[in-house]
C-alpha cells in the first residue's frame, strides 16, 4: 500500500526539480507576452500539481488540497519543493497550481521580492489588512490568494507549567507585570528578530536577561526551560508536544506576532475556476490551529504518512467518503 505512494513522491521530486532548473526558475514574474494572462477569466485545469514547501506541516496541507481536489474530480499530484525562491516562480509560470502559504510571511516575502529586502513591511497583526496587501502583491504575478481559514501558525512562547501557577501567569503581559528575569531558549536570530526578543521587551516589557540558541521548538530548547535552565521557549503555536515537558503557552494578548493565517495560493490561470476553489475552501471550515498541532504530531513523533494522516482527518470531518 505504501510503495507508491513513496514512488510518487519520488518521481513528484524529481520532475518538480528538472522543471524548477530551467529557465522559468529564475524568472521574476510572467513574460510580457504572457502578461494578457493576468487578466483573463480563471482557469480550470483538469490535472493539478500541489506544491509542497517538504516540512510537515506544508506536506500535511499539501495532501489535504490534493485529496479535496481529487475529490472533486481533479487528477492531482503532491510535487515537494524545498524553498519558497524555487516553489513562487513555479507558481507563477504554471508548472505548480497549488500551495498552502501563511499570509503574512508570503504578504512580506513578495514585498521584499518587489522592493528590495529593506522594504517595510506590509503585514501586521491584523488579518484583513495583511490579506489586503497580500492580493495586492500577489495579483500581478497571476496569483490568487483563496480566503483564510482559522488554522495560524506564528510565533508562541511557552513556559513551564508550574512556573506558570506560581506567579499567575495566563499572557505575556501577565510576565512583564512580574518583572521576572526570563532567560529565553530560542533561535540565535531571537535577539535581532522584532518579533522576539526585541519585541518582547518592547510590546511587554518583558525583562529578557539573554537568549540561549538552542533552536525554535527543539527538543533541547524545551528541556532546558524544562529543567529551569531556562524560563521561556520560543516555538510554534501548531507545537503539539508542550504538555510532554509540562509546558504551557503565554497568550499573544497585545499582538505582537503577524496574522501568520495559513492560506491556499493558486495560479489563477490553472486553478481558479470556481469548483476548485470551493473545494478549497472547504477545509477552511473545519481545520484548527490545535487540529493542525495534533496532525503534525502524528507525523513527527508517531511517524504516519503525511497523506494517510491527512485522508483519516478530512473523512473524519466528513470532508471525504469512507474508504
Amino acid at each position: 500500500m505504501r510503495a507508491p505512494g513513496a514512488a510518487r513522491r519520488v518521481l513528484g521530486a524529481l520532475a518538480a526539480l528538472a522543471a524548477l532548473t530551467g529557465p522559468a526558475a529564475c524568472a521574476g514574474g510572467p513574460s510580457l507576452e504572457n502578461r494578457g494572462a493576468l487578466t483573463a477569466s480563471p482557469g480550470n485545469s483538469r490535472a493539478l500539481s500541489i506544491g509542497s514547501a517538504g516540512f510537515t506541516e506544508s506536506e500535511l496541507l499539501a495532501q489535504m488540497y490534493a485529496a479535496l481536489l481529487g475529490h472533486a474530480g481533479y487528477p492531482t499530484q503532491v510535487l515537494t519543493v524545498g524553498n519558497r525562491e524555487l516553489y513562487e516562480p513555479a507558481l507563477e509560470s504554471g508548472q505548480i497550481d497549488v500551495v498552502p502559504e501563511y499570509a503574512a510571511t508570503f504578504a512580506d516575502w513578495l514585498n521584499a521580492k518587489d522592493h528590495g529586502p529593506t522594504a517595510a513591511p506590509v503585514a501586521s497583526p491584523d488579518l484583513g489588512a495583511t490579506l489586503a496587501a497580500l492580493r495586492r502583491l500577489a495579483a500581478p504575478r497571476g496569483l490568487t490568494v483563496l480566503p483564510a481559514g482559522r488554522a495560524v501558525d506564528q510565533n508562541a512562547f511557552a513556559v513551564r507549567a508550574a512556573y506558570a501557577a506560581e506567579h499567575r501567569l495566563r499572557t505575556l503581559s501577565d510576565l512583564g507585570r512580574a518583572r521576572l528575569p526570563v532567560r529565553l531558549a530560542a533561535g540565535d536570530e531571537c535577539v535581532q528578530r522584532p518579533f522576539c526578543a526585541p519585541g518582547l521587551r518592547k510590546t511587554y516589557g518583558i525583562d529578557i536577561t539573554a537568549v540561549d540558541p538552542k533552536g525554535v521548538g527543539t527538543t533541547p530548547a524545551k528541556q532546558a526551560v524544562q529543567d529551569g535552565q531556562d524560563q521561556m521557549v520560543l516555538t510554534t503555536s501548531t507545537d503539539a508536544t508542550l504538555d510532554r515537558f509540562g509546558l504551557v503557552v503565554l497568550a499573544d494578548d497585545r499582538k505582537l506576532q503577524n496574522a501568520d493565517y495559513i492560506v491556499p495560493v493558486v495560479n489563477r490561470a490553472r486553478a481558479g475556476g470556481a469548483r476548485q476553489v470551493a473545494a478549497l475552501n472547504r477545509l477552511n471550515a473545519v481545520l484548527t490551529t490545535q487540529d493542525l498541532a495534533r496532525l503534525d504530531e502524528q507525523v513527527d513523533s508517531w511517524r504516519r504518512l503525511p497523506a494517510d494522516v491527512a485522508h483519516r482527518y478530512l473523512v473524519a470531518k466528513g470532508l471525504l467518503p469512507r474508504r
